[in-house]
């Protein structure tokens, strides 16, 4: 998976099209990244001691990383990642414009 913790994504499809946020979680078995404010969901939490009432909770749920893009900023623009040797070092670069990510 090609997509880490922190990255900028676009998505590009769904509901939430066109979004650009940043990744707050990635769940390589499964193949899927939760995006920040995207896929947001309503949990209903049960009474508990502390929480007599219980309550439903907004919470984003994860996406498959097939409908989320790579986000160069610079460049303004979505775009695949490659991985390129610099300076004896493995780096991730965009492909669109060759710019090295992060």
């Amino acid at each position: 998976m090609k997509i880490k913790k922190g990255d900028k994504v676009q998505v590009i499809s769904g509901a939430y099209k066109g979004t650009v946020a940043e990744v707050t979680r990635v769940l390589p078995k499964e193949n899927k990244v939760v995006v920040e404010g995207v896929n947001i969901i309503k949990k209903h939490m049960k009474p508990t001691q502390q929480d007599p009432d219980g309550k439903i909770i907004e919470r984003e749920a994860p996406i498959h990383v097939s409908n989320v893009m790579a986000y160069d900023s610079k460049a303004k623009t979505a775009s695949r990642i490659g991985y390129k040797i610099e300076d004896g070092k493995k780096v991730r670069v965009y492909k669109k414009t060759g710019n090295i990510v992060k």
